[in-house]
């Protein structure tokens, strides 16, 4: 029981910490009105990462990484993909916007474009830009990347590392890391194979780090899935990458 208080109280002050150094903004696709999340260090000259929340939106893992990343020095940016009114309220709901924009990449690779302008905006040095995501937003890290936006690198965390069969494989100039969990039943040999020949063909300076007893959405805390020990460890390699491409 004491343990159980003390992990409530840990999220209840991260929470707060959250709502303190994250300032919102509210930029545009179009007619579409977007809201982002920006940390309070907006206006310094500094290195930048965007982060893609998972299917659901702005969560509280998002919110949480871009605070850690502000301690870290970056400017960072948690970008909103589906815009104002669009925001699901369920699972079912989710995942029929998030397929949508699997299936439709190049709209989900504007609104990652649109991000990343807000995220220069705030005063990121635009040759030391890195996307990081979670999920859906680990697709959309690798969807940057074969976008050929002017990032650094890219981090896909727990991602949907699958791509139409139809799509070419193209040059790929973003240094890659892949972080995913062992036991991750959406991620086949197949799948992983397809990626790495992707990755390959695209002569892309890359990395897959699996993570032992992982399922899926190992490193949210809220998920069932999540694992402590690897979720620390992922965080770790996160920034040991994140230095290395921003530096």
């Amino acid at each position: 029981m004491r343990k159980q208080i003390v992990c409530v109280a840990l999220v209840l002050l991260s929470v707060l910490a959250s709502a303190q150094t994250l300032k919102p903004v509210r930029y545009t696709d179009g007619s579409q009105v977007l809201n982002g999340l920006v940390t309070a260090n907006a206006g310094k000259k500094a290195a930048g990462v965007l982060i893609l929340p998972a299917w659901k939106g702005i969560d509280e893992e998002a919110r949480v990484a871009a605070t850690a990343l502000a301690q870290q020095g970056y400017i960072a940016f948690v970008a909103d993909i589906y815009g104002e009114g669009n925001i699901p309220v369920d699972n079912a709901a989710a995942a029929k916007i998030a397929g949508s924009y699997r299936k439709d990449f190049a709209a989900y690779q504007k609104r990652i474009a649109l991000a990343l302008d807000e995220l220069k905006k705030a005063g990121a040095d635009a040759d030391r830009l890195a996307v990081i995501g979670y999920c859906f937003g680990g697709t959309g890290a690798l969807e940057t990347a074969r976008a050929g936006l002017p990032v650094q690198g890219v981090v896909s965390i727990h991602g949907g590392l699958a791509k139409d069969s139809s799509r070419v494989n193209g040059p790929l100039h973003a240094k890659v890391l892949v972080e995913n969990g062992a036991d991750d039943g959406g991620v086949t040999p197949t799948v992983m194979a397809r990626l790495t020949t992707e990755l390959n063909e695209g002569n892309a300076d890359w990395q897959v780090i699996t993570y032992a007893h992982s399922k899926h959405t190992f490193t949210d805390p809220k998920s069932p899935d999540y694992n402590a020990v690897m979720a620390k460890r992922a965080w770790q390699h996160t920034l040991l990458f994140l230095a290395e491409v921003l530096k």
